[in-house]
């Protein structure tokens, strides 16, 4: 980070803590009301106002389940006691927590194996045969001595983040759990060392009190082997990213002024620097081919295993693999601007959002919490005093397994475990969610909009016909259009040049140019007037068309886009483009109708043209000759009707209507603003994209309802079984160990439940 992007942060300490405000006005905020910071909803606006640094910010980091907390340097989140993760995607695993976890796994088992021994002594030896080396009192002192650095040492990070949790009202699971070996661990050391306290029915022949060192130190360890395996686990939630890294290559091959060739690392390429890539080699940055001509897998971009023939004067992408010949390329965007980058920013920022469902599993932890205390509170007073000898004992367990059970770790976690697999999941077939709202919505919609060029049609029109009415000959006519549409970006434009480039034809440079939004254009082309447009633009000039429109709407018919060509004021000629529908639409368009989608092509191109592709495709509804403007009003009417929409479109004419839409869907083959706008990118640019991307996304929603449903049933039979309810009938009260494994297992499972949704089958 430059000093100048540092300087623009203020740090503040709270707590041990550096956080980092953007103004003055935040910081002051968040000195008057600190624990509004931690708070779930009044203070969320504080925390995205004050923490929020720059995005991709080094050294930031954030919490899985809110990802609203934002802090600089490795740490825990405030809410909920988890620990931040880098906000920045890498390659190389942080394996800080992990390690830090395991070591307090592994040293707190080595003194746990024989405290469990010596506690457990009546069932692994003879009566009477470990009361020859001591008595009980002294066991219950050896006992103390091996559980106080398991629960002092190992578990410390649990009574750290419970600390942390009292200070900020925060309740989460690290203040039952605390709570939970805390209570079991006080009770038996004044047993240990205070029996005399004690009443007599608790009390043994030798005047000893039962202690519960071996529950306080298993806890601790089950708890600790439980977050060993869910860090574990929950890192192959990211693997879809670190999948993603690893494709770049790490140097690439540049060309110097003098012709000599140089290998420099990735980071080091600069715009417009010559790199050359040999057989065999990644595309190390995006770029265009300016020497040479080869054939390139791109098949981690497209999905295709062909590779694509390329040649002087085409893109290339990043990442991708150059396999026949060599090429001398020109780098056009280097670092983040990627191709690769952006999909490895975008799968991170979907990991990171929360999904609306998430809300209700947020309000029901924040009332969790302080109702299990209740409820371990009301089992200890129930136990104790209309329970069965010896009471107090009874008692302590449980309130210790009301504690420890209870845990709401695995409610945390059902959402945003399936959220991050379902993004990765996604960029491997080439789907990219921005958020995960987009993710929860789709699997809602009910009417697919879609756009006509770019998104049915391959986006790479063709003149295939061209009509001369005046003067004007078939060279000339070439040579105002293409001349005229050097400047433009849309797709008939493109295809006119194209065609001049095949005929030879120089062109000219246009002055007085103007786009007439929905209509063409119009400039001063060799001293003429010249328009190339649809009608409604003849008719705004006051041009005649009316010889031609039967001969137009006879070629539109035949599913061409005809284009007017006006001169100095008269007709000269119609240019007719055809845009072949892609190869895989037919099928999509019948998948889509089989998920029961209403299919509606939303186009500016003319009726007739535009019945002709739908007739062919099977679709619903045409409304066609629709003013960029007015796509918007469109799909609102749509919503308006009860209709949940999806808008797919490619051009920046699509653009308010994406954003309109309930989810707007771009495709990867279109324009930067169009992805921006949208909330769901087809990196291949296929509507088959959105079958695929529909099928994650309801697979998505039922996992996530499987692991709500796990957790609210688990704590629902947990918490009443873990207070007693099974004594009076099968005599049966649950160990607080039984506890502390059922619990770990809970969250456990929860994460693994989410990883089956890399083998859900989709396509």
């Amino acid at each position: 980070m430059s000093t100048a992007e540092e300087n623009s942060f203020l740090k503040y300490i709270y707590h041990g803590k550096i956080f980092h405000f953007c103004s003055v006005s935040c910081l002051e905020k968040f000195k008057r009301e600190p624990e509004r910071y931690a708070s779930e909803d009044a203070g969320h606006e504080t925390r995205t106002a004050s923490v929020q640094g720059k995005k991709g910010w080094p050294g930031t980091y954030t919490c899985p389940m809110h990802p609203e907390i934002r802090k600089e340097g490795p740490g825990s989140c405030p809410i909920c006691g988890m620990a931040l993760a880098p906000i920045e995607p890498a390659e190389e695993e942080d394996l800080t927590e992990y390690n830090d976890m395991k070591k307090r796994f592994l040293f707190g088992a080595i003194f746990t194996v024989p405290l469990v021994a010596i506690a457990m002594r009546y069932m692994f030896f003879p009566q009477g045969f470990m009361e020859r080396f001591a008595s009980d009192r002294t066991y219950n002192f050896i006992e103390a001595l091996l559980s106080t650095p398991v629960v002092l040492w190992a578990g410390w990070p649990f009574f750290k983040r419970a600390w942390d949790s009292l200070l900020t009202r925060n309740l989460n699971m690290f203040t039952l759990i605390s709570m939970g070996v805390g209570v079991s661990y006080l009770y038996s050391l004044v047993a240990a060392f205070f029996p005399q306290i004690f009443p007599a029915s608790v009390k043994t022949n030798e005047g000893t009190v039962g202690v519960y060192f071996e529950a306080a130190a298993v806890i601790v360890v089950l708890i600790l082997l439980g977050q060993v395996l869910e860090i574990r686990a929950r890192s192959q939630t990211g693997a879809a990213i670190k999948a993603l890294l690893g494709l770049a290559p790490k140097t690439a091959r540049k060309v110097l002024e003098d012709g000599s060739e140089e290998d420099i690392p990735l980071e080091k390429v600069r715009k417009g620097d010559l790199l050359r890539v040999r057989p065999g080699e990644k595309i190390p940055v995006d770029g265009v081919v300016v020497k040479g001509a080869t054939s390139v897998d791109e098949s981690m971009i497209t999905g295709e295993p062909l590779p694509v023939v390329k040649r002087k004067g085409d893109k290339i992408v990043g990442a991708t693999l150059n396999t026949t010949g060599t090429i001398v390329m020109k780098a056009l965007r280097v670092g983040n601007e990627t191709l690769l980058a952006q999909i490895v920013n975008m799968v991170a920022e979907a990991q990171r959002s929360r999904a609306p469902i998430q809300n209700l599993a947020d309000k029901v932890a924040g009332y969790f919490v302080p109702a299990v205390v209740f409820v371990s509170v009301a089992s200890f007073v129930v136990w104790i005093t209309v329970g069965p000898e010896p009471r107090l004992a009874h008692a302590v367990v449980a309130a210790v397994s009301v504690l420890i059970i209870a845990c709401p770790c695995a409610l945390g976690l059902a959402t945003p475990m399936s959220i991050m697999v379902a993004t990765g999941r996604g960029a491997n077939m080439g789907v990219l969610f921005k958020n995960a709202e987009a993710i929860e919505r789709l699997r809602e919609v009910d009417t697919l909009v879609v756009d006509k060029t770019g998104t049915l049609t391959e986006g790479k029109p063709k003149v295939t016909k061209l009509v001369t009415l005046g003067d004007t000959n078939e060279t000339t006519a070439i040579f105002l259009a293409a001349s005229l549409e050097k400047g433009s970006e849309h797709p008939l434009g493109a295809a006119i040049i194209k065609k001049s480039r095949e005929l030879e034809i120089p062109l000219s440079q246009a002055e007085d140019f103007t786009s007439h939004t929905g209509k063409g254009v119009t400039a001063q082309i060799a001293g003429m007037e010249v328009a190339l447009g649809n009608r409604a633009l003849m008719e705004a000039l006051g041009i005649s068309f009316k010889d031609a429109a039967s001969r137009a709407e006879g070629l539109q018919v035949q599913g061409a886009t005809v284009m007017y060509l006006g001169v100095n004021g008269r007709l000269e000629a119609l240019v007719c483009v055809s845009d072949p529908i892609k190869e895989t639409t037919p099928m999509a368009i019948e998948e889509l109708h089989r998920q029961g989608l209403k299919i509606v092509m939303l186009t500016g191109d003319s009726e007739k043209t535009a019945l002709h592709v739908a007739r062919r495709l099977n679709i619903d509804k045409v409304i066609a000759e629709v003013l960029p403007e007015d796509k918007a009003r469109y799909v609102k009417e749509f919503q308006k009707k009860g209709s949940i929409v999806a808008m797919a479109g490619d051009g920046i004419n699509d653009a308010p209507a994406l954003a309109q839409a309930h989810v707007g869907i771009a495709m990867g083959t279109g324009t930067d603003v169009a992805m921006e706008s949208a909330s769901v990118t087809l990196v291949k640019g296929d509507l088959m994209g959105t079958v695929r991307a529909i099928k994650l996304s309801k697979a998505t929603m039922r996992n996530i309802k499987q692991n709500l449903f796990f957790a609210f049933i688990y704590n629902s039979v947990g918490v009443p079984v873990a207070a007693g309810i099974l004594y009076p009938f099968f005599g049966i009260l649950l160990s607080p160990v039984i506890a502390a494994a059922a619990m770990s297992l809970s969250s456990v499972s929860v994460v693994f439940n989410a990883l089956r949704l890399r083998l859900v089958k989709i396509d």
